[in-house]
């Protein structure tokens, strides 16, 4: 078995949050999602000698995990498949604050997406890697990378009726609230 350096082994443990991250948006968020990362670690771990040195560490690891997703997609375990959230959602309340019930939306709306297109922009919009990073590790062109990220942010201003920024945040009696409470901080500390 190859041995891994400090240098390595710490870049590999930095990557871990991003990691779990992709994997929660492939598999959601929970136990499948960090045993896949796991596995993902441990796969990275035992070809580690494979890894060239002075190359994207961030986009190797990523392409493991994706590749490992697929694998165990394909071979179709058995497992009790929820990719739609509704069982998961028997099991939980729902939240009560807006900003929960907005992501809510925005989770099932990312949902819709095709996979390709989700799986693009989540690389590009979450994850940070740039448009040639995420080619790479889809093993596609560039610009059908760009045009995934640009048909995903198009369908998802669709589904959630989103037409300008100005959408985002509070809604109006929210917005009405805060705004009347800073007036009235305001008037009382002028009179001070």
């Amino acid at each position: 078995m190859a041995t891994m350096s400090d240098e390595l082994r710490d870049e590999v443990v930095a990557l871990i949050p991003s990691l779990r991250a992709f994997a929660a948006s492939l598999v959601g968020v929970g136990d499948r999602a960090d045993d896949l990362v796991q596995e993902t670690l441990v796969k990275a771990w035992g070809k580690i000698g494979s890894f060239k040195a002075g190359t994207n560490m961030k986009a190797w690891m990523f392409t493991i995990l994706r590749n490992t997703f697929y694998s165990a997609y394909r071979k179709g375990k058995r497992e009790v498949q929820d990719v739609d959230g509704q069982y998961s959602s028997t099991l939980a309340e729902h939240p009560g604050q807006i900003g929960h019930l907005d992501f809510e939306d925005f989770r099932r709306a990312l949902d819709e997406l095709p996979e390709d297109q989700r799986e693009a922009l989540i690389l590009i919009g979450a994850s940070g890697f740039s448009y040639e990073e995420a080619a790479e590790i889809c093993e596609c062109a560039v610009g059908t990378m760009k045009s995934r990220v640009n048909r995903a942010r198009s369908r998802l201003s669709e589904i959630l009726d989103v037409t300008s920024a100005d959408e985002f945040g509070p809604d109006r009696t929210v917005h009405a609230a805060l705004t009347a409470s800073t007036v009235s901080a305001v008037k009382l500390s002028a009179m001070e």
